[in-house]
């Protein structure tokens, strides 16, 4: 349940991230040009370059992360092989950190380490199931697909509202759908609603305001 809770939470975060990032590309090159083709580019680019690097980021950070619980588990292997006395008495000492009695503790260890050493004691010690292992192209794909979903919102403001009208509707459409993510990951999170709908709004804004004023800044410049 708790992991299917993180995988959840990281896909409202990838599309949050999808929503700000393409919203302030978009604004970005509003506040330089008016040409539609324009903003389409780069709306598309963003939400395209945008995937992919969260896909790549994903999947370095897992494999890093599979390939640490492997040795992790190596070495408890190789410890239960040599010291198998010490790593009784550790599987032990966590069990009594749960709430059992030594004798009990002791004769839970002996039958767990009996069953299945390696999966008892690094499930125990380490919080690893061997060979279940969090896979890095499910979590890339994963994030890939949230972040343009959560892309998609500007570009469909960009190309359902009236030309005259692309900033303030896109401006609008981006914050409501900062204030859904933001109430999202605060039930996800068990964290006050409000507050993070309020944040999560405010720091979208923020971001359109300043890339937009930017592109004003430096359109006039060309």
């Amino acid at each position: 349940m708790s992991a299917r809770l993180n995988w959840l939470r990281a896909a409202v975060l990838g599309a949050n991230d999808g929503i700000v990032s393409t919203a302030g590309l978009v604004l970005g090159v509003a506040g330089a040009t008016t040409s539609f083709s324009a903003l389409m580019t780069a709306g598309i680019a963003g939400l395209v370059s945008g995937a992919l690097s969260m896909a790549a980021g994903e999947y370095v950070s897992v494999s890093t992360q599979r390939d640490t619980e492997k040795a992790a588990v190596a070495l408890e292997k190789e410890e239960l092989a040599e010291l198998p006395d010490v790593e009784l008495r550790e599987l032990t000492a966590l069990l009594q950190q749960k709430g059992m009695s030594h004798a009990t503790a002791l004769q839970a260890a002996r039958e767990l380490t009996a069953h299945d050493a390696l999966a008892a004691h690094s499930e125990i010690e380490l919080g690893i199931a061997p060979g279940h292992y969090t896979n890095p192209w499910s979590a890339a794909i994963a994030s890939a697909l949230s972040f343009s979903i959560g892309a998609l919102v500007p570009l469909l403001a960009l190309v359902l509202s009236p030309k005259a009208a692309i900033v303030p509707v896109t401006v609008v459409a981006v914050i409501i759908a900062l204030i859904v993510t933001g109430v999202s990951s605060a039930r996800l999170g068990g964290a006050p609603v409000g507050r993070a709908a309020l944040r999560n709004a405010a720091g979208g804004l923020l971001a359109m305001v300043v890339t937009y004023g930017i592109g004003k800044l430096v359109g006039t410049q060309l």
